[in-house]
């Protein structure tokens, strides 16, 4: 089985399953249509996968457009603001907190580091 037939198998298996659930609801909404319905189609098992099909591309189809309506109301904050928009530029520019005792222990630290490193050198110097 190729990939792009295994793909197409499994999107007709996903809108007869989609078709199947869409009848059933229908079917439990009204009953009476949907046994004519069915009934009129007797046991023919591929003209019945082929309705189901269709009715779930259908819905498919009805789902995808109220989602992308729903998407389409919402605003997109991911969106850059263009030159519509009137309002002041706020600039804004972050500096560190760092405590007092925090950042003398750490200049501290860092001149013993410094005496350290110092007589390692001239240690190996020695050597």
């Amino acid at each position: 089985m190729y990939p792009d037939d295994l793909s197409q198998t499994l999107q007709k298996g996903f809108r007869v399953t989609l078709g199947a659930t869409a009848s059933l609801i229908e079917a439990i909404q009204d009953p009476e249509s949907s046994n004519q319905r069915f009934s009129t189609l007797g046991g023919d098992v591929n003209r019945l996968t082929e309705e189901l099909e269709i009715k779930g591309e259908t819905t498919e189809r009805e789902a995808r457009l109220f989602v992308d309506s729903l998407l389409s109301q919402m605003p997109n904050p991911f969106t850059s603001a263009g030159p519509e928009t009137s309002g002041p530029t706020i600039t804004t520019v972050a500096s560190p907190v760092v405590d007092a005792s925090v950042q003398s222990e750490l200049e501290a630290l860092t001149q013993e580091l410094a005496l350290i490193r110092q007589e390692i050198e001239a240690l190996k110097a020695h050597s």
